[in-house]
This record gives structure tokens, C-alpha cells and sequence, in this order.
């Protein structure tokens, strides 16, 4: 531990990674937070996936892999929310049928672009290759991630646990769910360089329902997704670190650990508390029915 700690304050690359994914960990714990509330996790999923023909595009046209994959996820969100809302197709199947597209466009792209090695980059991530620029978009987007939060926690709060409470309010609901569309496909994009396409999905959505096993309380449910996922940034790129293993899936993993940590001894619904409390009011009932007997 003493001489990771030693290596970072040395190298500035390993300052960048640790940074970098602690900020991926941090927003994506807040929008992955009303990614599970909302039952959007496949939307997530679609998202992630639906960016690779954008990464393919960049790379043939010789323009960040930023702007291609940013456009080619709206563009994918947005389709999803169209077939979805304008035909009897419902949202999962609408998710299936882009996800399918863009995933085959993507891999066609990827052939024609010919650039195995950077490709497979983005695909799983290296947050120890993260240039400045990278982890200066990363500062960026999340101050905008928090800034809408804190101007629109009502709005969301509302919109996310009654969608028909919050249009008898006045509130857009359509338009609140594209937005969060959006800002999920930025989130995504941004966290590419440090975890991947195919592992972004994960730290979007583990520990968002790792907090959803400890609080029923959305502003303590952020916070606690926000914590989990930059704990798992930083133990697992130092885990990635001492044993050199990929950094976006020893990060992810370590998101998985405490969700299964969570899953067993959460204090009211981990599976271990659900089954004493099972046990006790059974105990409790078979007491009062020989109590009832008795009389």
C-alpha cells in the first residue's frame, strides 16, 4: 500500500488514473442512481454498446473519440425513446432492436477503421493511458452532473418516484426523461477511456443498487452510490496496480464485491437480515396462536 501511495505522488500518469476514475466512480454513482430507480439499467446497457459505432466513425475520420461516440448515443437514445412511445413496441423490445443495429454497425466500423489495438482500448478501458485532456473532460462533466442535480433534485425526485404526480405539478416528464437520456449518454462517453464500453454499464448500475440495498432515501442513496463507486475506483486500480490486471475490470469487480457484501448483511434487506426477521415473525406468530390456544 505504502508504495502505491509512494507511486502516485511520483508519477503524474498514476495522479491522472487515480483522479480520473475516483470522478468516473463519483457521477456515475449519481446517474446510475436514477438509472436503477427508474428500471433503466438496459437502457444503460443499449447506451454503452450503441457508442461503438461512433468510436469506429472517429477513428476513420481522424476526430476525437469523444464527439463520435457522444453522437452516435444520442442518436440511440433518443431512437429508443421514439419506437418506444410512438408504436405498440414496448421500451425492452425498442432497447433490443437499436442495441442489435448499432452493435452490428459498430463491428462493421470497426473493420473498416483497422485500428485493432486503440479500439480495444476503448472497448475495456485503461485508465492508467488517461491523458490530461481526458481527465479534464472528465472535471467538467462531472461539475455539470452535480451542478443539474443540486438545480433539479425536486424535479427528478418527483418525476422518478411518481410520474403522475409530477405532471398533475406542471412538470415535462417526457422531456426529463430524454434529458436524463442524454446526460447518461455524456456520462457514458466520458467514462470510456477510464473502464470501457463493455464494463461502463456495470459501474453505472452496481453501486447504484448497492445503495438502494442500504437506504430508501434518494439524497442518501446518491451519496452512498457516489462513495461505493469511488471506493471502487480507488481500490481497484490498486489492486490493478500491485497485480497488473486491467484496471476497468479490477474496478469493477471491486463494485461487485460490495454489492455482494451489501446483498448478504445490508441491515433491513440484505439477505441475511430478511431471514432473522422471517424466522422471528414466524417465532412470533406460532407464540401468539399457543397463546390463543391456551385461552
Amino acid at each position: 500500500m505504502l508504495d502505491f501511495i509512494n507511486d502516485v505522488a511520483q508519477y503524474e500518469f498514476l495522479q491522472r488514473a487515480l483522479i480520473t476514475a475516483i470522478l468516473v466512480g463519483v457521477v456515475c454513482g449519481i446517474v446510475g442512481t436514477f438509472i436503477v430507480l427508474r428500471g433503466l439499467a438496459l437502457m444503460g446497457d443499449a447506451i454503452a454498446h450503441a457508442v461503438l459505432p461512433g468510436v469506429a466513425v472517429s477513428y476513420l475520420l481522424g476526430v476525437s473519440t469523444f464527439f463520435g461516440a457522444l453522437v452516435f448515443g444520442i442518436i440511440a437514445s433518443l431512437s429508443i425513446g421514439a419506437i418506444s412511445q410512438n408504436s405498440r413496441i414496448k421500451s425492452d423490445s425498442s432497447i433490443g432492436i437499436v442495441l442489435s443495429a448499432f452493435l452490428a454497425l459498430g463491428v462493421i466500423l470497426i473493420a473498416q477503421a483497422q485500428t485493432a489495438v486503440d479500439l480495444s482500448q476503448i472497448l475495456f478501458g485503461n485508465v492508467l493511458a488517461v491523458a490530461e485532456s481526458d481527465m479534464m473532460l472528465t472535471v467538467v462533466v462531472t461539475v455539470i452532473v452535480v451542478a443539474l442535480l443540486l438545480l433539479f433534485y425536486k424535479e427528478l425526485l418527483v418525476s422518478t418516484f411518481d410520474p403522475t404526480m409530477a405532471q398533475t405539478y406542471g412538470l415535462n416528464v417526457r422531456t426529463i426523461h430524454y434529458a436524463l437520456m442524454v446526460v447518461l449518454t455524456v456520462v457514458t462517453v466520458t467514462a470510456l477511456q477510464a473502464v470501457g464500453v463493455i464494463l461502463v454499464v456495470a459501474l453505472l448500475i452496481t453501486p447504484a443498487a448497492t445503495a438502494h440495498l442500504l437506504t430508501n432515501r434518494l439524497s442518501v442513496m446518491i451519496l452512498l452510490a457516489s462513495t461505493i463507486g469511488a471506493l471502487s475506483a480507488i481500490s481497484g486500480l490498486y489492486f490493478s496496480f500491485e497485480y497488473n490486471a486491467s484496471s476497468g475490470a479490477v474496478i469493477v469487480l471491486s463494485a461487485a464485491a460490495a454489492f455482494l457484501i451489501a446483498f448478504f448483511f445490508a441491515p433491513q434487506r440484505g439477505l441475511i437480515a430478511q431471514r432473522v426477521t422471517r424466522r422471528r415473525t414466524v417465532a412470533a406468530q406460532s407464540e401468539q396462536r399457543l397463546t390463543t390456544d391456551e385461552r
